[in-house]
């Protein structure tokens, strides 16, 4: 008979960054945890700042293409049912889940290995923000005293690494130009081209890269996420979905400028910039009729609205243009349904959505696995929140294969040569924390 008693813990907050380096290291013993942070953004709706998922009661996991998407409704079906108070659930969607959502194969697999789908329910949660701790779990107290009490090592910086890129510059732009043909004869009207930066037998500590990483590029949706030797460091401003009450809500986000940290005047113009662009703005309205469409799909009829367009969002990096789409969800609409519906997000796809994966599938050299895929949590009221995994480092500990990506949207618009420069923009954050002195 399991005698075990979940207990609650509610403590005040003295020093919230402390507070935040503490939970990160203890939890770095675990080999299962999902870390999520908002990093303090006012950012409408911000739902938690902190919210932790520790160790492993149950998991479901599966591969794309073998009834993934059935298998995690049975999980939540049976989570909720063997419970007389539903528990919370965290985990992936990887972007490999095409096949069942869009009746697509899939190219040559990638190197970390995180599979196509997981979620569990966690030993512990923890939830925090700058005033007040809340651990729930088996002794939640002496888990609390645990964390409080940890003294955190010096910070150290990461090791350097030199990336390999999987095409070069010139192999790139003749990419772009071929999907700019597959555009102009009407095959699709955006997508969103990615490429891959790597390096082999690469030995780092996670924890700090992460740690570095949110450092220089501290955004809303980040998340530190561990599967046993696998790892996602991710840094992600983008919501991909979230859910409250009957309430969906997509923000997609498609345009991007860099920032001029040092000069206002220019700083301010890179902003205006993107804010007048007719080809961001094509882009970004291109990616809000395609959510509109997948929205309508499982909301009741008139209620999908565009409750933002083109709205210009300040990070450390970059400025970025963020629509926001909602509508009310139909009656007895399950998780999946509104996965099968909606995933993968056209953000990270383009339009119309079945056939820019095909071409992805055609030019992209390997699969994205859980790249442009999506992390977070399932509540136990059955809301949820997903962000997007873009802006991220993949880690397999056992190889020593180190891994990031980075895309754009290619549209009749675009010009080869900056959209590669948009992609070396976007990965600037992730470039610093591994070419940085020691």
């Amino acid at each position: 008979m399991n005698t075990r008693t979940e207990t609650n813990c509610i403590l005040p907050v003295d020093d919230f960054n402390q507070l935040k380096e503490k939970v990160l290291t203890w939890v770095n013993r675990f080999s299962t945890f999902c870390f999520l942070d908002n990093h303090q953004y006012e950012n409408n709706p911000n739902y938690v700042e902190c919210l932790v998922a520790v160790g492993t009661k149950r998991y479901v996991s599966a591969t794309a293409g073998q009834s993934a998407l059935l298998k995690l409704q049975h999980f939540i079906d049976e989570t909720n049912a063997a419970k007389t108070s539903k528990g919370w659930l965290f985990g992936h969607l990887g972007y490999e889940l095409k096949i069942e959502t869009e009746n697509l194969s899939t190219a040559a697999p990638e190197e970390i290995g995180f599979p196509d789908l997981f979620f569990f329910e966690p030993e512990y949660l923890i939830r925090f923000n700058e005033s007040e701790l809340h651990i729930q779990g088996d002794n939640a107290d002496k888990i609390a005293q645990e964390i409080i009490s940890h003294k955190c090592n010096e910070p150290a910086k990461p090791q350097s690494v030199s990336f390999q890129s999987r095409i070069s510059r010139s192999e790139y732009i003749g990419i772009v130009e071929k999907l700019k043909q597959h555009i102009q004869r009407g095959d699709c009207y955006e997508i969103n081209f990615c490429q891959e930066f790597f390096a082999r037998s690469v030995k780092i500590n996670p924890l700090v890269v992460y740690q570095q990483l949110s450092k220089l590029s501290p955004n809303p949706f980040s998340a530190l996420y561990r599967l046993e030797d696998k790892w996602l460091l991710c840094a992600s401003p983008e919501r991909f979905l979230s859910k409250k009450g009957n309430r969906l809500l997509s923000q997609p986000i498609k345009g991007t400028s860099k920032r001029v940290p040092n000069d206002k005047i220019l700083d301010t113009q890179q902003k205006e910039i993107l804010q007048q662009s007719e080809k961001d703005k094509s882009e970004n309205v291109m990616v809000v009729d395609l959510v509109r469409n997948d929205l309508s799909k499982v909301c009741k009829d008139g209620t999908v609205r565009v409750d933002e367009l083109f709205g210009i969002y300040t990070f450390p990096q970059v400025y970025q243009m963020i629509s926001t789409i909602s509508g009310e969800l139909k009656e007895q609409v399950s998780f999946t349904d509104i996965i099968q519906a909606t995933f993968p997000m056209g953000s990270m796809t383009g339009a119309p959505k079945k056939r820019v994966m095909e071409l992805i599938e055609q030019y992209e050299v390997q699969s994205r696995g859980i790249f442009s895929g999506a992390v977070g949590y399932i509540s136990p009221s059955d809301d949820f929140d997903f962000n997007v995994v873009i802006r991220s480092v993949l880690y397999q500990e056992t190889s020593g294969y180190l891994s990031y990506r980075v895309g754009s949207g290619i549209t009749f618009y675009s010009d080869a040569a900056n959209e590669w420069e948009e992609c070396m923009m976007k990965a600037k954050a992730i470039n610093q924390v591994f070419t940085q002195k020691q």
